[in-house]
């Protein structure tokens, strides 16, 4: 595997925006340049540090800063790292960039609407039923990321666009040989 420092990628996004689909591409085309990484995918995760998800500000804060504590691990010890997760307020994406020095942020941009047409989890479905009170853009604010390294349109940029970017701006901040 390629010997290069590791970097961590955060893909942050409404809930079915399209981020599951980008961290899956970018995982297959980083293994296609004998990059090793990890996706760290929050619906994963959520399930493995509580039986019973929790959505408070509090349950939020404690989870992705965790999220953010792992990825920092792991990156120290030379795996790149892909984080799938919306967290919903900049603070804990900007506490990972803290923590991870080589470290980009993609936002997937996805009009809400669309989003909910998706909902492939049916996460909007449970909102409308009253089964859930916190998804974010609907009933819990989602803070779009105010200086994203990277900007994909979930519901415009096909998934090969969308990597050939990130790749360009990893590339760039030298985490990365250029992509021939």
């Amino acid at each position: 595997m390629n010997r290069q420092p590791a970097f961590a990628v955060w893909i942050t996004g409404l809930p079915a925006s399209g981020k599951s689909t980008v961290a899956a591409a970018l995982a297959s085309k980083l293994s296609d340049l004998d990059i090793d990484a990890v996706v760290l995918e929050s619906d994963a995760l959520r399930k493995m540090f509580s039986s019973q998800a929790a959505y408070s500000q509090l349950d939020r804060e404690y989870f992705y800063s965790s999220l953010a504590f792992i990825g920092q691990v792991l990156t120290e010890h030379g795996v790149t790292v892909i984080f799938d997760a919306t967290a919903n307020r900049r603070a804990y994406r900007d506490y990972a960039r803290r923590q991870i020095p080589r470290f980009i942020e993609v936002f997937v941009d996805c009009p809400l609407d669309i989003c909910i047409r998706r909902d492939p989890k049916g996460i909007y479905r449970h909102a409308r039923e009253g089964h859930a009170s916190d998804v974010p853009g609907l009933q819990t604010e989602y803070e779009p990321p105010e200086e994203p390294d990277v900007v994909i349109r979930g519901d415009q940029d096909e998934p090969e666009q969308a990597i050939h970017r990130i790749l360009d701006v990893l590339a760039g901040r030298d985490f990365l040989k250029r992509p021939g």
